[in-house]
């Protein structure tokens, strides 16, 4: 917070961060208008291609499970009590569910009474339902019969965990079973916490500890206990264990635990990388030469290696930085260009321009199709603009487009050939590369800005603050690409929390998930809030690298799921109603939000910005004297929300409703922002963004607003409609 304040006035800082439910909100407040159902017609044919023939629009139950139990309570006793029906089964058991949850137990039982039978796909689930409504309803004794039923008669099925579960609440050996055949079940994990911690001296407490690095990954405890796990039994590891308690430490981003112990796992290029890279970030800069130069002997050739060269030369002298890049520009060509980007830097460092700038023009003429190409197109691009040279601008950025179509600088070249078109009087042509950017680059920023010289009705920035768009959210979900029936049938009822511990059990490829795991466990994550992990596992596909992955990955992206989990809509309630008191677009609230904590509400930066909207605790006293609010927890969504929305309206006001500058100073403060437009270097807005001098700041508006045009695009019909035409 401290380096950007200026002027005394406080700001609220963004979250350092990595990387909703999927389910969406249903019972929005109508006080912006959004609604469930379809967006297009387009979205309905996605669904179809991926439901199959009916799936995605027979069904009367699942267009009611994405609703609140209130609101499919009539509806769903109305199908439950009716004639039978191939519907009854679904609608039975999410009525049970529903009233289960609410704490009616014995009103679910007659819904329950036989339902395995007509439901045999959740027959085990079924079972484990019927145990937790009698036990509501008093029945301890019909319970536990009911679920020694399920171990007995379901051994093999999820289900089978939670019965164990249940079972050793009053016989622990049940728990022994439950540790012994389902290890990565959830209340596997559970057991195994509260044994580690009760009796920290147990002669299997290896094994017991071993249950947590695997499948306990998201455990809040987990880290403390990875210590205790290796302070106490690290010398009986063996070397897979090691790489298991490695890929936990690494999951958490505890990188220095994660070098130790993956330099003690199997020695594979990944393993190897890992030990160097995780020492690298702990700053223990020593062991981290050693590990990468152990990588580079044993592994010359893999990819990893590639990747752990242009880590280590950032570690050693200038002469030994150019050997090994060197050694990377033969070796591996598909890294050439970078390694040749990164030499001259070095090259230029020490003075040697001339060699510098030979080894930047070997990019362009052999690696013209490299994202280090790329990046030397849009800055050629940008420099003969500075220049007035529109002409030459125009060439660059049009050269880029043909030679590197899928780098991430397209869409700002195709963007800004557009505006040097209109500066050279070419009016045309410049509608045209608009166009070509909304339709090839549809979820970029740039397609956003494209939008608006359109003339699309998407809000400008002087204008994006009072737009009330119209937003209308899915009302059934598409199967996903992996998982068992049992669990795509739950997850389409909405049942993300049996349905996460059903996937716990199944995804047993954790440290090298296909594309379509990947994707699914991004889904799953989601459901049960986990919402950080969630986005940044869909998001990291973009990064596979192999044919059949980027094939599978081009794949899934035409998925209503995919969009729908980069985009998600939590908290859409409380976000709606401090919009419409702040009169604040709702979608520009929420990009932000996903921006600033990706939806953790207990998120907390390395400087103290706290919650949805990382509020700094100064900040939140100094609005809450401005505004005379009474505010006692940054956590609680609600209240951070409200303090949130409270100074983006005042950001705002301080800039005459201009909510360029309204963004910007919620990131790096009014001060500097009110430095910036006080230089008068820039001709428009968009060279405003592209002269922000702070990197973060200029990544944070582009992220914004990015993400306030990706949820207009996928919920508002008429611009999804009009994306559709393209």
């Amino acid at each position: 917070m401290g380096k950007y304040l200026q002027k005394g006035l406080p700001w609220i800082a963004i979250a350092a961060v990595s990387t909703v439910s999927i389910g969406m909100v249903a019972a929005l407040a109508h006080v912006v208008g959004w609604s469930s159902g379809p967006s297009t017609s387009e979205s309905r044919d996605a669904e179809q291609d991926w439901a199959g023939e009916g799936v995605a629009d027979t069904s009367a139950v699942l267009a009611l499970a994405l609703q609140t139990p209130e609101q499919r309570a009539a509806a769903l006793e109305e199908i439950a009590t009716a004639r039978r029906s191939d519907e009854q089964p679904r609608a039975r058991y999410l009525r049970a569910v529903d009233l289960i949850d609410q704490g009616s137990g014995g009103q679910a039982l007659p819904l329950l009474e036989n339902l395995e039978k007509d439901y045999p796909l959740l027959a085990p689930l079924v079972l484990v339902k019927r145990g937790q409504a009698l036990k509501a309803s008093g029945q301890q004794d019909a319970a536990q019969q009911t679920w020694q039923t399920v171990v007995q008669d379901h051994q093999d099925s999820v289900a089978a965990g939670e019965a164990l579960y249940q079972l050793g609440l009053s016989d622990p050996s049940y728990w022994d079973q439950l540790l012994e055949t389902m290890p990565a079940h959830p209340r596997a994990v559970e057991v195994a916490y509260n044994r580690l911690v009760e009796a920290p001296d147990r002669p299997d407490n290896k094994a017991t500890g071993l249950i947590l690095a695997r499948h306990g990954i998201k455990h809040p405890e987990l880290l403390a206990q990875l210590d205790l796990l290796v302070e106490r039994h690290g010398a009986q590891l063996t070397p897979e264990e090691w790489q298991d308690v490695g890929f936990a430490y690494w999951e958490r981003q505890s990188y220095g635990g994660a070098g130790k112990a993956y330099s003690q796992a199997p020695a594979t290029p990944r393993n190897r990388y890992r030990a160097a890279r995780g020492n690298q970030i702990a700053q223990n800069r020593t062991v981290a030469i050693a590990q990468y130069e152990q990588l580079i002997a044993e592994f010359p050739e893999a990819p990893e290696t590639a990747e752990g060269i242009l880590k280590l030369v950032n570690l050693v002298d200038d002469a030994t930085a150019l050997s090994l890049l060197d050694q990377a520009i033969a070796r591996f060509p598909d890294r050439a260009a970078e390694a040749l980007s990164a030499k001259a830097s070095v090259l230029q460092a020490l003075g040697s321009d001339a060699s510098a700038q030979q080894a930047t023009q070997s990019i362009l003429s052999q690696y013209s199709d490299s994202e280090a190409a790329a990046q030397l197109r849009l800055r050629y691009a940008h420099g003969a603009a500075e220049s007035g040279n529109w002409s030459g601008a125009v060439q660059w950025a049009q050269q880029l487009l043909q030679e590197n179509p899928d780098s991430d600088e397209a869409p700002e070249a195709g963007f800004w050939a557009g505006k040097w078109q209109i500066r050279a009087g070419q009016n045309q042509a410049a509608q045209a590369s608009f166009e070509q950017v909304v339709k090839d680059y549809p979820e970029s920023y740039y397609a956003w800005r494209s939008a608006v010289y359109l003339g699309w009705d998407v809000g400008d920035f002087e204008t994006v603050r009072s737009r009330q768009p119209q937003v209308r959210l899915p009302s059934q979900r598409t199967p996903l690409p992996a998982g068992s029936e049992a669990l795509q049938e739950l997850y389409r009822l909405g049942q993300d929390q049996d349905v996460w511990t059903l996937w716990q059990v199944e995804f047993t490829n954790r440290q090298d998930p296909t594309v379509e795991e990947q994707f699914t466990d991004g889904v799953m994550r989601l459901g049960v809030g986990d919402n950080l992990d969630g986005i940044y596992m869909i998001s990291s596909l973009a990064w596979r690298d192999q044919p059949e992955e980027q094939a599978a990955y081009a794949s899934l992206r035409s998925h209503p799921a995919y969009g729908q989990t980069l985009y998600p809509f939590p908290y859409a309630p409380t976000i709606a109603q401090w919009s419409a008191q702040r009169q604040l677009n709702p979608l520009l609230v929420i990009a932000l939000i996903r921006q600033e904590s990706r939806f953790e509400p207990k998120i907390r930066s390395v400087v103290g910005a706290t919650g949805l909207m990382q509020v700094m605790p100064d900040t939140a006293d100094w609005i809450q004297g401005q505004a005379n609010i009474t505010i006692n927890n940054l956590e609680n969504p609600e209240d951070n929300i409200n303090l949130g929305t409270w100074y983006l309206d005042y950001t705002h006001r301080e800039y005459d409703n201009h909510s360029l500058y309204a963004v910007a100073s919620y990131n790096a403060g009014p001060g500097n922002v009110a430095d910036w437009i006080d230089r008068r270097n820039y001709a428009d807005v968009d060279e405003f963004v592209h002269r922000i001098p702070f990197d973060e700041t200029r990544g944070y508006v582009k992220a914004v607003f990015g993400g306030y045009w990706n949820y207009l695009r996928l919920y508002n019909p008429e611009i999804s409609q009009r994306l559709a035409q393209l």
